[in-house]
């Protein structure tokens, strides 16, 4: 898959002549992503590592994309996949939201991810967690890995660094998590995810989706927590 946007194929592929095969490969997010519902809200969170083949290309990626005043998602796969999906889900949900008068629902976001993720699901490389909050169900996440299935789960996890904490996640999430757990859980998840992924580092950012709005937090690199390292 080339660099160029794979929704537009009349774009010319990119090709270099330098036998170098990382600046021939996409540019990709990496990744570690997770989201969480708790009591009131949600909680997103992603590390800042974006390669390029085996080259770190960007160390302090954001891959917590707004979509609506109540509505982020979470990047994981390609980054010019994901931020043209993004772009256009959010082009999309900002009329729906003219017509309507009110803010669009979070499953209603969703849909518009799994849509987009699905018809073009042999052209892209794109795994989505969106999450935010409406007046009709809260706090919400939803996960749309790559092939456009979409499922609501009260925590979800991504992105090649989440293969690392299953078992770390299984065992320290319970229901009913008040904020500052489940600000925590993240902030330790993610930790250990960067520590072992190699496609994942850099800082740590937070999201805070409530009825009141959304609250972004960063931890830089030396406030991230340590386990085995310390």
């Amino acid at each position: 898959m080339n660099i160029v946007n794979t929704l537009h194929p009349q774009n010319a592929k990119v090709s270099y002549s330098t036998g170098c095969d990382w600046m021939q490969a996409e540019a990709s997010t990496g990744t570690s992503i997770m989201a969480m519902e708790f009591n009131g809200g949600v909680i997103i969170g992603a590390d800042s590592r974006a390669t390029t083949g085996a080259y770190i290309s960007n160390r302090t990626a954001d891959k917590l994309t707004k979509i609506t005043d109540n509505i982020y998602c979470c990047r994981s796969g390609s980054a010019a996949d994901t931020q043209a999906i993004a772009d256009i889900v959010a082009y999309h949900l900002g009329f729906h939201q003219m017509e309507l008068g009110c803010q669009p629902l979070v499953e209603t976001a969703a849909n518009v991810f799994r849509e987009m993720c699905y018809n073009y699901r042999d052209s892209l490389m794109a795994g989505i967690l969106v999450a935010g909050w409406d007046v009709q169900k809260g706090g919400q996440v939803y996960s749309i890995p790559i092939g456009g299935m979409c499922v609501r789960q009260p925590i979800s996890i991504g992105g090649s660094g989440s293969t690392y904490i299953y078992g770390y996640v299984d065992a320290n999430y319970k229901t009913n998590m008040t904020k500052d757990e489940s600000i925590n859980l993240v902030t330790n998840s993610l930790s250990l995810a960067m520590s072992r992924d190699g496609s994942s580092g850099g800082v740590i950012r937070l999201g805070i989706i409530t009825e009141s709005g959304v609250e972004r937090r960063l931890i830089l690199g030396d406030e991230v927590p340590k386990f085995y390292e310390g």
